[in-house]
């Protein structure tokens, strides 16, 4: 399968089956976030893998994810994140969507169902896995066997905004 239909049919799961996720996709997802780039190469992302019962109900203290079997979270250490020196602008967002990006598509790949969790209450997230206070949790990825029919792979044509809209050439 090639990148672009890999992205075309990636979709946001929120109706997971009970199902595990085998420890050899789980590694390959992981892997896929360990090659991913970040600025000026710092690696200022942390991940927490959270697939046993006890984890995954710390996490719906903070976070509805759908019972999914597995759910990754995405942590950044400002102390080690690269900082634009014109605006004092960190990297930390950016560093850990490149990675969940790159974990959500090979869990595509792999023929699992993900959804990027941004609603979410972070300090019960700090409070629940005692994260530390450089430690800032980004996202949630949560990740299993999606239960229901996968949504069409062409959708994009009519819920996007437009090519022409999208990409402009030299100017806006």
């Amino acid at each position: 399968m090639s990148f672009l239909d890999i992205a075309k049919s990636r979709y946001s799961v929120r109706d997971y089956m009970s199902k595990k996720v085998e420890q050899e996709k789980l590694e390959k997802i992981l892997f896929a976030a360990h090659v991913a780039p970040t600025a000026a190469n710092l690696q200022p992302v942390r991940l927490i893998v959270v697939q046993e019962e006890e984890g995954l109900k710390k996490i719906g203290k903070a976070a509805n994810i759908y019972e999914a079997p597995l759910a990754i979270i995405i942590c950044s250490e400002h102390t080690k994140a690269w900082t634009r020196p014109f605006d004092r602008k960190q990297t930390v967002d950016i560093d850990a969507s490149i990675l969940t990006d790159h974990m959500m598509m090979q869990a595509t790949e792999l023929g699992l169902g993900s959804v990027w969790i941004c609603y979410f209450k972070p300090d019960v997230i700090r409070q629940e896995f005692r994260l530390p206070d450089t430690l800032e949790p980004i996202n949630i990825l949560a990740i299993g066997y999606a239960n229901g029919n996968p949504a069409d792979p062409e959708r994009h044509v009519t819920q996007r905004i437009s090519f022409n809209e999208l990409v402009h050439y030299e100017k806006l």
